[in-house]
This record gives structure tokens, C-alpha cells and sequence, in this order.
């Protein structure tokens, strides 16, 4: 089975940060420190498939300073729009406030409630105003002008984002799909059908893998000056030039100096899957799927995926012979992704999405008895 092989390239610039071109791109250049420009304030979405380290590069930028900290969930477009409604409208908008209020997303943000639900119904029209308000409260209160979020689920809703934050500047990681498959299955909750009981293997967490790439991939196309993609290898292989390139596409200093130092969140305590096992094994994130998997495994896995793991920098390990796919697998391929996108827009555009699990959001009580479900 061939392949097309697509050049990577995002930003005017060519911001990439591959590994074979970290060194080209950050050799001999100085991140900018303190410019004070219109760059250097505008807000950061960290965004990737699940399991790629959004959680350790978000942790990575504000370990560096100059960013408000805020380790806390604002699913706005995933889940809060979904259930409640546009929040322009005002009642729509109270549910949402309401709900927010309850949540563990808000206790992060160490705000005073009445001021900022106030703030929120005077001033929210938009999921973009939703997270603006927010944030600019939480910089507001750390002394700080810039603000970043994570959320993995951010790369479906780059278009939507965009439209209601003009000025927001996206970092998409992306790490190797052969080891993402290996931890979504071993973590042994991926449900990729609602009808089936049974958590799934490799090959369909692999291709959610594929699809979550693609799709942030699409977006970020569209908006090459404010989009970069990062590899998760280069990050913990070698973060000062991986570091260093962000630096320059965001305008901030990420000293790597001072981030081992401060080191917040995710860069003092591991959240890998693989954390129950040997020290050895923790601390060597990359490639675990050359050490676990057999050989039939990768052919597999190479077969659907090929395409997406070259785009990304990611070298074939099997012969083109044996890359052959199954009609089983043939048809997961072709069906799964559908599935995954049908979903998604039944999600955001019809009464399907008034069923949206709240149950992420950590309410301080059950969401059914919440004011605003009863109202």
C-alpha cells in the first residue's frame, strides 16, 4: 500500500518543530524577551489528540513565567454549549454560568462568585467571551497579562474559537501514534462505539489517534500564521531548541533554566499510564510500542495509520508487504472516522448535544439538582 507523502509546514514562517528540523530552525536565533508586543499578550490554546502531553506542555509555559496560572477545566464548547444552549441567549447563559459556578473548573480560579457571574451575564455572547472573561479575571488577579489554556478537545473547535478569539494562537502537540494507541489501550476505558461494552484495542484507538491529528491539522491550515505543531519526542528530547522555536512563535521567553526550577503541575509529577511501573519505564516516555508491541501489531497499526505517522515526522518500521489490511480493519477505517465526525456534528448542532456528560466538570453537586437545571 503507497502513501502520499505530505510536506508539514504551518505558520508563514514555517514554524515546524520536527526533530530533523528543530536544530535549522532555532540555531542561532534569540527568543524574543520582553518585547512588549501585540504577540507577546495574545492567548495560547495547548491542544492535541489525548495522551500526547497537552497536559506537560501547558504545565512547560507556565513553569516558564509571564503566564497566569490556571490549572483548571473550561469546556465551553465541548460540554457547557452542548447541554445548555447558545449563551447568547440569557437563559441558555444562566444554565451555563450556573453550572461553571458548581464546578471544580471554577474553585481553580480562586475568584470571587458573585463578581465574576456577574461579570460573565453582563458581558458573555460567545463560548470565546466565556473563556475571555475568565481568564482576563484570573491574569487580573495574578498581576499578569497573558493567559493559555489546555484542553485536548480544543483541536475539533479551532474554527469556532478562532471566530470568537481572533487574536488566539494555537499549539497543537503531536506524538507518535504507535505509542498513543499503547497507553489509550492500556489506561482499558476507550470506548470508541456507545453500543459496545467492551473497551477496544489498538487499532481503533489508533485511528481515533489519526483522526484527532487530521482534524487539528485541517484547521490549523486554514490559519497558518497563529498555528505551530510541536512533536511530544522533541519536547522531552530536546527541549531547549524545541523550547526555544515555541518561544519565537509565541513571542515569550520559555527559558529552560527557570522552567526546571519552578516546575509546575505535570513537570513535578507524572500522569503517564505507565506511572505504576518500573522507575525505567516512567521515565522513558518515547517509543515504548518498539518494546510492547509484536511484530503483526505494528504492521497493523502502520497500515491505517502510515499516512498521518510520516506526515508527522514518524518513520515506517515494516515492509510495504506487510502493511496488507484486513476487510475487518479495511471497513474500521473507512467507518470509525465517520462515525467520529457524525458524532461530533450531532454534538454541536442538534438536541443531541442537551445530552452532553457533565460529569468531567466535578460539580459540587449532582448536576439534576443544580439551580441551573431547574430553571
Amino acid at each position: 500500500m503507497e502513501y502520499p507523502r505530505k510536506s508539514l509546514t504551518t505558520g508563514v514562517t514555517g514554524y515546524q518543530l520536527m526533530s530533523e528540523t528543530a536544530a535549522a530552525s532555532g540555531s542561532g536565533q534569540q527568543v524574543r524577551k520582553n518585547t512588549g508586543s501585540e504577540r507577546s499578550r495574545r492567548p495560547v490554546f495547548v491542544m492535541g489528540c489525548h495522551r500526547s502531553g497537552t497536559n506537560l506542555l501547558y504545565d512547560t509555559l507556565l513553569s516558564a513565567g509571564g503566564f497566569a496560572v490556571y490549572r483548571g477545566y473550561l469546556p465551553i464548547y465541548k460540554i457547557l454549549m452542548p447541554r445548555f444552549g447558545d449563551p447568547g441567549n440569557p437563559r441558555n447563559l444562566r444554565r451555563i454560568v450556573g453550572t461553571f459556578m458548581r464546578s471544580k473548573g471554577f474553585t481553580c480560579t480562586e475568584l470571587d462568585a458573585a463578581q465574576l457571574s456577574g461579570k460573565l451575564m453582563a458581558e458573555c455572547r460567545t463560548g470565546g467571551d466565556f473563556i475571555r472573561i475568565v481568564m482576563d479575571e484570573v491574569a487580573r488577579q495574578q498581576s499578569m497579562q497573558r493567559w493559555a489554556v489546555y484542553d485536548p478537545d480544543n483541536v475539533l473547535h479551532v474554527p469556532r474559537i478562532k471566530a470568537d478569539l481572533p487574536d488566539a494562537l494555537f499549539v497543537h502537540i503531536i506524538r507518535d501514534g504507535r505509542d498513543i494507541a499503547l497507553s489509550l489501550m492500556k489506561m482499558g476505558e476507550f470506548r470508541p462505539f456507545p453500543w459496545s461494552r467492551k473497551a477496544r484495542g489498538l487499532l481503533e484507538t489508533a485511528i481515533y489517534w489519526d483522526w484527532m491529528v487530521q482534524t487539528g491539522r485541517r484547521h490549523g491550515q486554514k490559519i497558518p500564521a497563529d498555528y505551530i505543531e510541536i512533536r511530544y519526542e522533541d519536547l522531552v528530547g530536546d527541549p531547549r531548541r524545541t523550547l526555544e522555536t515555541l518561544g519565537q512563535f509565541l513571542d515569550h521567553d520559555l527559558d529552560h533554566e527557570r522552567i526546571q526550577k519552578t516546575k509546575l503541575g505535570r513537570l513535578r509529577e507524572s500522569n503517564s499510564s505507565f506511572r505504576d511501573e518500573a522507575a525505567q519505564t516512567r521515565e522513558n516516555p518515547v517509543n515504548r510500542w518498539k518494546e510492547r508491541l509484536s511484530g503483526q501489531e505494528i504492521a497493523d497499526l502502520e497500515a491505517l495509520i502510515g499516512p498521518s505517522l510520516e506526515e508527522s515526522g514518524y518513520a515506517l518500521t515494516t515492509s510495504v508487504e506487510s502493511r496488507r489490511v484486513s476487510l475487518r480493519n479495511r471497513w474500521l477505517a473507512a467507518a470509525y472516522p465517520r462515525f467520529l465526525a457524525a458524532k461530533l456534528w450531532l454534538k454541536l448542532h442538534t438536541p443531541v448535544g442537551r445530552l452532553a456528560n457533565v460529569s468531567s466538570l466535578e460539580l459540587s453537586q449532582p448536576a439534576s439538582d443544580t439551580a441551573a437545571d431547574r430553571d
